[in-house]
């Protein structure tokens, strides 16, 4: 007899004692067949919570065997409460478990059954008859005989019982008469598949049936002569389901697949109209209604060209075809699952698994109750994962794919008119291609409503106690209720509009360590080495501006700005805290400026986007600063010059006639020299601004387009965008940087960084040339700023080179600041991400709002 043991799940041994279900288990684990670890022995279990594995109550005085009875049942009962905890432990992580007790009762058996049903594994019985005699004669032989009362009242239980095994709820059931001559073999999970060359996950097809051929086609794939499309790669397609109903061609497109998974060339997993169709091809009762009419009169039409004979005998294949697909699949990378896919999605507790409340959820999703249009409210099953194992799904159609918490909807609504998309992996990437039509009208077009609602304003409620950001480059970001309500409040009286209100640049750390050298606090030495030791060799060190961040939201025009924020404008220019940088008039003749230089170029065209959103630096600093720089550093500097000026001149006057006075007036000729050092440098920074034609841009981040991010172009890519718009612009100016290789590029930055900051200017950035640096996974600081000696004057007071003074700053704490860029920059790449991607404002909003608030914590400013 052959016997398959599931991948995973129960496998229950059935028999009296001496049945050799022990003996059966060892010799299994002796040829390797099963684990050490899947066997549950109950008397293993006795012996660990009692030392004592068999109680002997023969031939005692009554008293005594009344107590060793009670002993024994007490022991019993701590010991399965034990071996069910281990077993259910062992169904959750979906391992198989082979459970060594006799199980002569049915309620033994159907708790056990019960605890598979709620853990979604298969239970499979192998029953041992064997004769009374054999038993009897076995148990003679044993150490510690059982006795033949017990053996014999066992088997009048099990010949009892035997007869109710096979109607209890079993997946198979097994008679073992004799355990000489049993093969055993181990079934795979038929849910698994590996990764091998790549694998394409395609989202709803329904029916589109040239718009999926084409969307092969450019994923590379090709039809040979027997008409099935291989990819020269070996790379496979799966389909998260519902491949027919509302579209043109549902037949077609079944035939399709049908051919190619039993070619082993595709895979396509079980879905709401599949599961639909499937019933009713096998006759059963069911309304064909929401596009599932069209495949009923696609198989009229079929019917008239070929008969009724091959029309019977298409739906018979596809009834199979469809009852037989599953749940859901998990794609296998060297053996560890890395991506499950499924059609409305799936809870963690059901990967892997197989039963009807799984089939259920990944068909239909998280539902409860039903709208005003009768159709299934859905919930938001993704709050809920909580693995990194990536979850593709589709189902509920948005116009881009959706990413939250590692969790992709590649449902882009082919069907109402969108895009069939494929998601690539291991590359991590999307492939798609455009309708043809719209194949089912305007009216309840999903893509329509959610266009429709896009831009609702979000529910305040959602943040006002706190709440979390899932990104992908950090994972979980969280915004604590202290530092988000200042945050509300600016956003709602201060701020650009939040439709407009896409992105807040991240703040930048200073070197994670002070400067080694003597008399500098901060140098690039300390910035390069910090990447070097993280892996990372080729470096970007860009000339700091002076001047103040700000974000430049630029449109083609108004109807492109309308359609992307409702606000019809040319654009917008904000600050680093999302208020306008420039009052009204100043701002809309500065975008138009910029519009027309755009324009001038063919820009928008060039690039075939709506718009673009620059990450830029505007001059002077007195622009923004005008106040900070009259009432702080003008103030300061002009009593410093005089104070220090006066004193100068009455210590000299002083110390002709007293020597002990030179060492006081050597001092403060360095103070007087500091203060003219610090009103030196303040002013670099600032002139007179009578028109626009005096401002400068530099804007060193191509952030977006309308239909795309550039966080996966390096830097010098950025700086060569910058280049490019300076040089068609008389409003853009161009950033130095060089790019830092080896020994000796990183000395030649060196001997630029000082000479430009003793000239004055602020200082460097110094960046990773990968604009998402990352070592190991684990994500680096994106940019450190190394600032002059001349102006940290103004940052820490000009007189902060004092020995003194400059060893406390040295001693200053950085980690804050370093956790701080991080977090914003993780949500400013994924709040724009969302947007470019056309997610919900307020999907958006969360992550802005979350940058607000960061920069409301409490955090030294100087860093």
């Amino acid at each position: 007899m052959r016997i398959g043991l599931p991948h995973a799940g129960i496998v229950l041994l059935v028999g009296p004692s001496n049945s050799g279900k022990t003996t059966l288990l060892r010799k299994l684990v002796d040829q390797k067949e099963i684990l050490p670890s899947e066997i549950i022995s109950s008397d293993d279990f006795r012996m660990l919570v009692s030392d004592k594995d068999f109680i002997d109550w023969r031939n005692r005085p009554q008293d005594e065997a009344a107590a060793l009875m009670d002993e024994y049942q007490e022991i019993s009962t701590e010991a399965f409460e034990m071996m069910d905890a281990l077993i259910e432990a062992r169904c959750r992580l979906n391992k198989l478990v082979l459970v060594d007790a006799t199980h002569l009762w049915g309620d033994d058996r159907k708790r056990f059954i019960s605890l598979a049903q709620k853990n979604h594994v298969p239970i499979t019985a192998l029953v041992f008859d064997i004769p009374e005699r054999v038993l009897l004669e076995r148990d003679e032989q044993r150490d510690q005989p059982r006795g033949k009362k017990r053996i014999k009242q066992q088997s009048q239980v099990f010949r009892n019982e035997k007869r109710f095994i096979k109607k209890e709820g079993f997946a198979s059931v097994y008679t073992i008469k004799e355990t000489e001559g049993l093969e055993f073999f181990r079934h795979v999970n038929p849910l698994d598949i590996e990764l091998q060359e790549g694998i394409d996950v395609i989202g709803d097809i329904h029916g589109c049936f040239a718009e999926f051929v084409e969307l092969l086609e450019k994923l590379g794939y090709q039809e040979n002569p027997e008409g099935l499309y291989v990819h020269p790669f070996g790379r496979r397609f799966l389909s998260v389901g519902d491949v027919m109903s509302r579209g043109p061609e549902s037949v077609r497109t079944l035939q399709f697949f049908l051919r190619h998974v039993e070619e082993g060339l595709a895979y396509m997993i079980d879905s709401n109209h599949g599961w639909k169709i499937a019933r009713w091809l096998d006759g059963r009762q069911v309304v064909l209604s929401h596009g599932d009419e069209k495949v009923e009169e696609e198989f009229i039409q079929y019917e008239k060209e070929v008969g009724s004979e091959k029309t019977l005998e298409l739906k018979q294949q596809l009834k199979e075809f469809l009852l037989n697909a599953p749940s859901h699949y998990v794609i296998h990378k060297n053996g560890i699952p890395v991506l499950a896919a499924a059609h409305a999605g799936i809870k963690d507790a059901f990967i892997g698994k197989q039963s009807q409340a799984i089939s259920d959820f990944c068909r239909y999703g998280d539902t409860g109750g039903f709208n005003e249009n009768g159709k299934p409210v859905r919930k938001d099953w993704t709050v809920s994962h909580s693995r990194n194992l990536l979850i593709v799904w589709g189902h509920d159609p948005k116009p881009k794919p959706l990413l939250i918490n590692n969790t992709i909807n590649i449902d882009q609504g082919v069907v109402f008119g969108g895009e069939l998309t494929a998601y690539r992996y291991p590359e991590r990437d999307f492939v798609s291609v455009k309708a043809k039509d719209v194949y089912t009208g305007t009216v309840d077009n999903p893509l329509a409503e959610w266009e429709k609602n896009r831009l609702n304003p979000p529910n305040i409620g959602k943040f006002l106690h706190g709440y979390s950001v899932l990104t992908e480059d950090i994972g979980e970001v969280k915004v604590p209720s202290d530092i988000v309500k200042p945050a509300i409040d600016a956003v709602s009286h201060f701020t650009v509009p939040i439709e407009q209100l896409v992105y807040i640049p991240p703040t930048m750390s200073p070197t994670p360590k002070p400067s080694s050298f003597a008399g500098y606090l901060e140098h690039p030495k300390e910035a390069i080495d910090y990447y070097r030791s993280h892996g990372v060799q080729r470096l970007v060190a860009e000339k700091k501006h002076m001047g103040s961040r700000a974000i430049l939201f630029l449109f083609k025009d108004t109807d492109a700005a309308k359609k992307h924020t409702g606000i019809a404008s040319l654009g917008t220019i904000y600050t680093r805290t999302g208020k306008r940088f420039f009052d009204g008039e100043t701002e809309a003749k500065m975008v138009h400026q910029l519009n027309n230089e755009l324009e001038r170029i063919n820009y928008f065209e060039q690039h075939e986007t709506d718009y673009v959103l620059l990450d830029a630096e505007i001059m002077p600093w007195n622009l923004k600063a005008k106040e900070l720089i009259s009432s702080q550093y003008a103030h300061v500097s002009e009593n410093a010059l005089v104070d220090r000026g006066m004193l100068k001149s009455k210590l000299e006057a002083a110390a002709k006639d007293n020597e002990e006075l030179a060492g006081w007036l050597k001092e403060y000729e360095g103070k007087l020299a500091n203060a003219q050092t610090f009103n030196e440098v303040f002013q670099k920074y600032c002139w007179n601004v009578e028109s626009t034609e005096s401002i400068q841009i530099a804007p060193f981040h191509v952030l977006a387009h309308s239909k795309q991010t550039f966080f996966d172009q390096p830097h010098t890519w950025h700086m060569e965008m910058n280049r490019m718009l300076a040089s068609q612009s008389d409003l853009f100016v161009e950033t130095e940087f060089k790019i830092i290789s080896d020994e000796a590029s990183e000395q030649e930055v060196v001997r630029w960084w000082q000479e430009m900051t003793e000239d004055g200017h602020e200082g460097i950035i110094i960046k990773p040339e990968s604009y998402i640096p990352k070592n190991k996974g684990k994500l680096l600081q994106p940019a450190i700023k190394v600032r002059g000696r001349k102006y940290l004057s103004i940052i820490y007071g000009m007189d902060y080179l004092e020995e003194k003074n400059l060893a406390r700053l040295k001693n200053r704490n950085t980690g804050k600041k370093q956790k701080l860029a991080l977090k914003e920059f993780a949500l400013g790449i994924e709040g724009l991400t969302r947007f470019v991607g056309r997610e919900s404002i307020e999907r958006v909003h969360e992550c802005v709002l979350g940058t607000l608030a960061m920069e409301s914590d409490p955090v030294d400013p100087r860093l």
